[in-house]
């Protein structure tokens, strides 16, 4: 359902676009068929996606190398790095996009190392005995001379039922002068109650995560496997694009963007909200 909803979401984000010109028709590279070979890494998809390497895949490129970046090859590359089979993601919002990228002016590039991209990782874990979904998300940090990915956030539905904090006239709450009663009515929010969550501020969020791990290090949580992990990135200015892995005869397969979108104002924190499962 949530998958379904951030799909909705992404539709009704990309409405009312305007059409655009890009160097090449999404899908449609002009070249002699070596670029129809599978981006078959996420670290190949970001060099792709830069003009990093060479059309065969043999060679990077780097700063001072003729080809490095190059805007042609990047718009021929860009072109089959989209979903084309499954994706709802239609032609003129890719054209958009790869006008934007490509600017002669102002071209834009992803970044490994930078923020605003991060791993999305369903995986199996037992809880009590029982298996369940576990959404961990994951984010790259400098980490000594290097870099390392860390677990950043966590969704786990058993955790979302013991924190239901009331609201309105069904919400506990300590009365402004209880100070002068050194406090001691807190026995309704710690004996008396068993939503003591009601007594925090309004602010107040549950941190899912540590959670998670303490049930990690008791032993209530195991991990048993990884069915799917997809990337989000922000990094390109006004935009935001899904990464996916496609697995299926043909040539469009490998890590692919899946969905892609135009931001206003507003979008990004809408997006998150839903990607994060939070309302």
């Amino acid at each position: 359902m949530r998958k379904l909803i951030l799909l909705v979401l992404v539709t009704i984000l990309s409405l009312e676009l305007a059409p655009g010109q890009g160097l090449y028709s999404p899908g449609q590279p002009k070249d002699d068929g070596r670029f129809a070979a599978s981006t078959k890494q996420v670290n190949q998809f970001f060099r792709r996606f830069n003009a990093e390497e060479s059309v065969e895949g043999d060679k990077r490129y780097y700063e001072g190398d003729p080809l490095y970046r190059d805007r042609e090859l990047r718009g021929k590359f860009i072109s089959i790095l989209f979903d084309n089979e499954t994706s709802s993601v239609d032609s003129e919002t890719k054209k958009q996009f790869l006008n934007e990228i490509l600017s002669e002016n102002y071209p834009q590039y992803i970044h490994f190392h930078r923020e605003d991209w991060f791993a999305e990782v369903s995986a199996i874990f037992t809880y009590k005995g029982k298996r369940e979904d576990v959404t961990l998300f994951l984010k790259i940090q400098p980490e000594g001379l290097g870099y390392e990915w860390v677990i950043d956030k966590v969704v786990f539905e058993p955790f979302k039922d013991i924190f239901k904090k009331p609201e309105g006239d069904s919400k506990g709450f300590l009365h402004p002068l209880s100070h002068e009663l050194g406090f001691m009515n807190l026995r309704k929010a710690f004996q008396d109650s068993d939503t003591p969550e009601a007594y925090t501020p309004k602010e107040y969020s549950p941190d899912y995560l540590t959670l998670f791990l303490y049930e990690m290090k008791k032993g209530s949580i195991k991990f048993e496997t990884i069915n799917d992990v997809k990337f989000h990135f922000f990094q390109i200015n006004n935009w935001y694009f899904e990464l996916n892995q496609f697995n299926r005869p043909g040539f469009n397969t490998g890590w692919l963007i899946g969905n892609l979108v135009r931001l206003k104002p507003g979008d990004k924190e809408s997006i998150l909200r839903y990607i994060y499962d939070q309302k």
